[in-house]
């Protein structure tokens, strides 16, 4: 295996502690050539519980850019991507996206680089990863109209769009498709990514196996939560970190034409429907 220069592009948001497990995961890979060079690009959105200066003490050679706490996932990943191109020599030839939460296994980046180079350089690979009591895959690549997780199965498998915690973008990939797309504040950008992606030609496969470990969000919080009626249920999913209208519109408008009208309204509705029922949302990140 040959050498690469990875850049890790991370957002982080008042979790200090799992925000520096993820980076001590980082700092401990085995099984890369000796010369692969990774340098780490966090965006810190505003945190109180002294995350950039914890990051900066315990990771002196992570770039901490500290931001308003106004700015979201999607926002903060292309802020992350444009500082990894400002970086200087020698550019990068891989960007990884990795969430703050995921603790990635100690050859994690070994088998990525790996699968890259089995599928190619014009592909996207996607990181499986389980929970952390590690009995199911948590996020992945997503495939079919359900846009179902991708499980493992030893080898490279193909999928039609995907999570966005952990990814590897080749350069030649990043070139054709770019970054998320700024429409996306938070959520849908990485959906939308990877449709556009597919879209260009470009295939994505999921890893061989887990890479590392990330719990799914509690399924009974935002608009879900039991009980907050129908006018809280409703400020919530049309927050930022749900389902803001506008960007919902563009992700249906751009992937679900004809249905677009049709799925733009549904998960507004059921969720009255619900909150009116005294019941929850069910699963799912994003109502389909």
């Amino acid at each position: 295996m040959l050498p690469a220069h990875i850049a890790v592009l991370i957002t982080s948001h008042n979790r200090r502690e799992k925000t520096l497990s993820a980076l001590a995961a980082l700092h401990v890979q085995r099984g890369l050539p000796e010369d692969t060079e990774v340098r780490i690009h966090l965006v810190d959105a505003g945190s109180t519980d002294g995350t950039p200066e914890a990051v900066r003490a315990a990771h002196p050679r992570v770039e901490v850019v500290t931001v308003g706490d106004d700015v979201y996932w999607g926002q903060g990943m292309r802020i992350a991507s444009r500082n990894s191109h400002a970086a200087g020599l020698p550019p990068w030839e891989y960007q990884l996206w990795l969430n703050d939460d995921v603790v990635l296994d100690r050859d994690a980046l070994a088998v990525l680089l790996d699968t890259a180079r089995t599928v190619g350089p014009g592909a996207v690979v996607v990181g499986a990863v389980r929970a952390r009591n590690g009995a199911h895959t948590t996020y992945s690549g997503r495939s079919g109209r359900a846009l179902t997780l991708v499980e493992p199965t030893g080898r490279p498998e193909p999928c039609d769009t995907y999570n966005g915690n952990v990814v590897l973008l080749p350069r030649a990939v990043h070139v054709r498709i770019g970054d998320i797309d700024k429409v996306f504040r938070h959520g849908m950008g990485d959906y939308d990514h990877g449709f556009r992606a597919r879209r260009a030609g470009i295939p994505a496969y999921v890893s061989p196996r887990h890479v590392g470990s990330c719990d799914r969000n509690p399924p009974d919080t935002g608009s879900r939560e039991p009980g907050i009626g129908v006018r809280e249920a409703l400020r919530r999913v049309t927050s930022q970190r749900e389902l803001p209208p506008r960007q919902w519109w563009v992700y249906c408008r751009r992937h679900a034409w004809p249905w677009a009208p049709l799925l733009m309204v549904s998960p507004y509705l059921k969720t009255v429907a619900l909150a009116l029922a005294g019941r929850r949302v069910g699963g799912g990140e994003y109502p389909r």
